[in-house]
């Protein structure tokens, strides 16, 4: 039996902190380096790039870590795994050679790709192969896609490992899956071993982000040390599957359960994570604290995955303008009316002229205002067409009203630029439709199966002992006083995740925040479908809530695009909290159902 294999990451997102990579190969001993760059806006840009610059489609910033670790890497025997091919796997593996031959290196490099679809699309229409949208489960709109990149998983990167690969760079796998390939190729997994595939998933899941996992974005920030710059987290996974998720010595940043938990919630539906590889049951996830900064997971169980991978599908939406006009001081919705009316009495077209138009008053004015900047609201206009010339036209459209209209106007955001901007689709293909291409540079090239046998293995959810809800007196206050919480985008929907730390808060959360009362606490949601995902394995409640982010991030008329807020708004809500549940906590106590 091999002994763990300790997997750190170096990047959460393209763009995150350049020195990690070498924080983490200098820091402390690793088996494995990897690291994260996609994301389905980032498929977005990367086709943007590319557009612009031919072959030039991947995560440069990559190529500049492997300058400061490549060498250390080699001389250690660290492995590196990368999705920061992104569009251009071959042309990053490419680029990754040229460092190396400038540093007098010779590592074996090896690329994975097979995930591009967007050269296929009318070969599959054309054979009758139709990708569904995943919300829907209708046929994806017929339109001019620029990116389709089917979610590959791990058997490509244990393919490559396999044949001698130092450094493997892919397209668009799961984020996950640049863990569980190192994971799979060291413990010599096959694809029937599920539970330790499942227990991989988790842990790439939770170290996918980066510094998410050491108290980056935690709610209960103020209890995290060295926040200022936090160490990037590690996962030694053992040969079950089994993990202890930790951080190298000296590094800023905390690791206990509420982080890890914290990080589990992130962008996920329902308790089966459906991956390319094993459906992950986050149901059965256990955590223990193993000791300072070491947080253990254990007992995670894995089911077959569905006969479909996801497909991440980038279209151009036309052009979109945004402007704001400053509210100040009293009578903050007769202004708001005045500038909405004259705003169209002076644009060159009408409000029936554009293919979409949004209109808001957002209220972050106060009573009585201590500050001018307290005193301020906003109106806030997006246009979307088609021809770019309508969207540019509101900015001359406001110029008129700037000596005519309200008192104290200003203005807070400029547009009438015309910016262009995409929409996210996310598809479903048959998984044996899109086989993995392995290519060693300057080698030959391997075609590996994306299918996996199935087993027909169900698993049934870790039983909890959760006790009942405290009675009593309760408390007005913040949920946050008592519950962190985790958010984000999925395309154009929003996760909201909601933890506890006690038995005892899970009883009364559970019983409290129902999808009915989600609704009152955030009207945003009122209309929109919610599903709620109990997790009391990890003290937790799951909320998605479906086409709350529009279009997409790119597309999306909200100020916070990404969803990444909404869970500490959720926070914010004052509610009723038992009494007990909240000790030291001074307010008032009172009788009462909450909001």
């Amino acid at each position: 039996m091999a002994e763990p294999i300790r997997i750190a990451n170096c990047s959460g997102f393209y763009g995150d902190r350049l020195s990690a990579a070498a924080e983490m190969v200098e820091g402390g001993p690793i088996d494995a380096l990897t690291g994260d760059w996609l994301a389905e806006l980032t498929m977005l840009i990367l086709a943007r790039t590319r557009a612009k610059r031919p072959n030039s489609g991947y995560a440069r910033t990559f190529i500049r870590q492997m300058e400061q670790v490549m060498g250390h890497c080699v001389d250690s025997g660290i492995k590196v795994v990368s999705n920061a091919g992104g569009l251009d796997p071959s042309h990053c593996a490419e680029a990754v050679a040229e460092v190396a031959e400038k540093l007098g290196l010779h590592p074996t490099i090896a690329y994975v790709e097979g995930d591009n679809l967007l050269p296929r699309l009318e070969e599959l229409k054309s054979e009758g192969i139709v990708l569904v949208d995943h919300e829907t489960n209708e046929p994806v709109a017929d339109v001019e896609y620029i990116s389709a990149n089917a979610y590959l998983g791990c058997w490509g990167i244990v393919e490559a490992l396999n044949r001698g690969a130092d450094i493997v760079v892919t397209g668009r796998t799961t984020d996950a899956a640049i863990v569980c390939g190192p994971a799979a190729w060291h413990h010599q997994w096959s694809r029937e071993d599920l539970d330790a595939m499942a227990g991989a998933v988790v842990a790439g899941h939770v170290i996918e982000c980066g510094t998410q996992a050491t108290g980056g974005n935690y709610s209960f920030f103020e209890e995290i040390d060295g926040l200022e710059h936090p160490g990037f987290p590690f996962a030694e996974i053992a040969s079950d599957g089994s993990s202890t998720i930790g951080k190298h010595p000296r590094t800023g940043g905390n690791i206990n359960i509420g982080t890890v938990t914290s990080q589990l919630l992130y962008e996920i539906d329902s308790p089966r994570y459906l991956g390319p590889d094993v459906t992950s049951r986050f149901d059965t996830i256990r955590l223990i604290e193993a000791d300072n900064d070491r947080v253990r997971i254990s007992g995670v169980r894995g089911e077959d995955p569905p006969e479909t991978l996801k497909v991440s599908m980038n279209s151009w939406g036309g052009f979109r303008s945004d402007m704001a006009v400053a509210l100040t001081g009293i009578d903050i919705e007769a202004k708001a009316d005045l500038v909405e009316r004259a705003f169209w009495r002076n644009c060159e077209y009408q409000r029936e002229d554009f293919a979409e138009v949004a209109t808001r008053v957002v209220r972050t004015d106060k009573t009585d205002p201590a500050t001018n900047e307290e005193a301020v609201a906003s109106w806030r206009i997006t246009v979307k067409d088609r021809d770019q010339r309508k969207t540019a036209s509101i900015g001359s459209a406001m110029n008129n009203l700037a000596l005519a209209s309200i008192p104290g106007f200003f203005g807070l955001k400029t547009g009438g630029v015309g910016k262009p901007f995409g929409v996210h689709t996310s598809g479903l293909v048959a998984r044996d439709l899109v086989p993995q291409h392995v290519v060693l540079l300057g080698g030959d090239r391997t075609v590996v199966d994306s299918d996996v046998p199935s087993t027909g293995v169900a698993v049934t959810p870790v039983a909890v002992d959760i006790p009942a809800s405290p009675g009593g007196e309760v408390v007005r206050a913040p949920l946050g006083t008592l519950a962190g919480t985790r958010s984000g985008d999925k395309g154009g929907n929003a996760n909201l995740g909601v933890f506890v730390r006690s038995a005892e808060a899970y009883g009364w959360l559970d019983g409290f925040l129902t999808v009915e009362r989600l609704r009152r606490l955030m009207p945003e949601a009122r209309d929109a479908r919610i599903d709620r995902f109990a997790l009391p394995n990890i003290l937790a409640i799951n909320f998605v809530i479906h086409g709350i982010l529009g279009e997409g991030v790119a597309a999306s008329i909200r100020q916070d695009a990404q969803a990444k807020g909404l869970g500490e708004w959720l926070r914010a809500r004052q509610v009723d909290i038992p009494a007990s549940l909240l000790p030291g906590t001074a307010g008032p106590e009172r009788d009462g159902d909450g909001l």
